[in-house]
């Protein structure tokens, strides 16, 4: 069910609309960076792992 959103409907859509957009686009950079920095992790600690032995 959609309200009726009467002449302002365009608007309000596309505020939707940009809004959601930008929720997945900090979503998708988020999930990016959070790769990233668990790789640049795992490499610290397997250095870390071969300076100790």
């Amino acid at each position: 069910m959609m309200p009726d959103l009467g002449n302002y409907a365009a608007e309000v859509l596309t505020a939707y609309a940009l809004s959601v957009g930008l929720l997945v686009g900090l979503l998708v950079l988020s999930l990016r960076r959070s790769r990233k920095v668990s790789a640049q992790l795992a490499e610290v600690e397997a250095r870390k792992d071969r300076a100790d032995v």
